[in-house]
């Protein structure tokens, strides 16, 4: 099984490492592959709607993207934690996830969306920010669910932490990492084997 993982926090050892750092521990003790994602530490051009997709599904650009691309070619299971910033993603998942519009044009507008394989493809969505409603983290959310849907994670769960602003705040949160690593296994294993 392969994971793969976007860590959307360009603040090292924030809130969003923290909790990562729960998410790898899940996944290094079930042996599966696992690759992360660090969109601030890669050469990711924005999308500019040049519709240079819009017939082969492919970009015309040539970056990083490359990687990213094939690691979701080759996933099953597809984890996104980020911050909230002004009841979005920050700027750099962004531009990642906006790129991913090739794949959306494979998918709808040539019909070939990525094939299931043994292994369903599902995800989790983690987002922790300080606002304390969870109005920022909704509007977050349907970003990430449309790129999920876009690259045919037909179903995800979600974990929001609010009111958590402060560097290693989520520290102090009392179900946060227990919610995290519940989560991740249940990811893992496949919903239908928890649910049974």
């Amino acid at each position: 099984m392969r994971i793969v993982v976007f860590q959307s926090s360009p603040r090292a050892g924030g809130n969003t490492d923290l909790l990562l750092d729960v998410v790898t521990g899940a996944i290094k003790e079930t042996g599966a592959q696992m690759t992360i994602f660090r969109p601030h530490m890669m050469d990711i051009a924005p999308c500019t709607n040049c519709g240079g997709c819009d017939t082969t599904g492919e970009c015309v650009v040539h970056d990083d993207m490359a990687e990213v691309y094939r690691a979701i070619y080759e996933g099953h299971k597809f984890i996104l934690a980020s911050p909230v910033f002004f009841f979005g993603l920050p700027s750099q998942v962004k531009c990642l996830i906006d790129r991913s519009q090739a794949l959306w044009c494979e998918k709808y507008l040539l019909n070939r969306p990525i094939a299931e394989t043994e292994h369903a493809r599902e995800g989790l969505v983690i987002l922790v920010g300080g606002m304390k409603k969870e109005t920022g983290f909704r509007a977050a959310e349907a970003t990430a669910t449309a790129f999920f849907r876009t690259i045919s994670v037909a179903r995800h769960q979600s974990l929001f932490f609010t009111g958590i602003d402060k560097k290693g705040a989520i520290q102090g949160h009392p179900t946060a990492y227990n919610d995290v690593y519940a989560a991740t296994v249940k990811l893992i294993e496949g919903w239908q084997c928890a649910q049974t």
